[in-house]
């Protein structure tokens, strides 16, 4: 399905009666309804970031919901598509943080090929219509995937900005993993403590620390 080792680790969910008839209801909504991202890139985030890559896990919500946006990465949009404001106080933050300048372009592929798992809670979404499938089974996969990566020896650092994100701690238990919590990066909440947070800095801090080679966040 995915063509790397999370098809393996995944089997037990994709195999099970239950998500496949979620499945089913996945693919009715596609062909009755304009839905993101397209079918071919629901999974990129697992596609580009193999679970033995994982370094670090960027949580978001649901994917954009506007025309041409997503992609299947948390946060990022396609080539061409104006940088969201979220990506652009993210963006503000990590030219604060390690003085990279903001990148004119809003797609992250180059943090997912680092290692960087850009995970949306929920991987599809209706056409003008955030979190039209929120609880609809997605989580069921999603949620499974962070507590197989809190099983991995090699420590990884989790980012969960928000409180949707900051519910999923409840499954890092292991205390090889370093998780870093902030407000979103919204511009509704960036000002309440996103912005100062240094969550880029402090992620190849401890990666440095655990002899991990750091991730490099310029996107030029």
């Amino acid at each position: 399905m995915l063509n790397n080792s999370w098809d393996n680790i995944l089997n037990v969910v994709w195999e099970s009666d239950g998500f496949k008839k979620f499945l089913e209801v996945i693919d009715s909504e596609y062909r009755t309804k304009t839905i993101y991202p397209e079918n071919k890139n629901i999974f990129n985030a697992l596609k580009l970031t193999p679970y033995e890559n994982v370094k670090v896990l960027i949580m978001g919500q649901d994917p954009y919901h506007g025309e041409f946006e997503a992609h299947g990465l948390s946060f990022s949009v396609q080539e061409g598509i104006k940088v969201p404001p979220s990506l652009q106080n993210i963006y503000k933050e990590l030219e604060s943080d390690l003085g990279i300048k903001p990148h004119s372009k809003g797609d992250l592929t180059k943090w997912a090929k680092e290692g960087v798992l850009l995970l949306n809670a929920v991987l599809t979404v209706i056409k003008d219509s955030p979190a039209s499938h929120k609880n609809l089974g997605w989580e069921r996969l999603t949620d499974y995937i962070i507590k197989v990566l809190n099983q991995r020896d090699e420590p990884i650092v989790f980012i969960l900005w928000g409180n949707f994100a900051k519910e999923k701690s409840k499954y890092i238990t292991n205390p090889k993993h370093l998780i870093l919590t902030s407000p979103h990066p919204s511009p509704f909440s960036a000002r309440n403590g996103f912005f100062g947070s240094k969550p880029f800095s402090k992620t190849n801090e401890f990666l440095r620390k655990n002899n991990i080679k750091e991730i490099n966040w310029n996107l030029e």
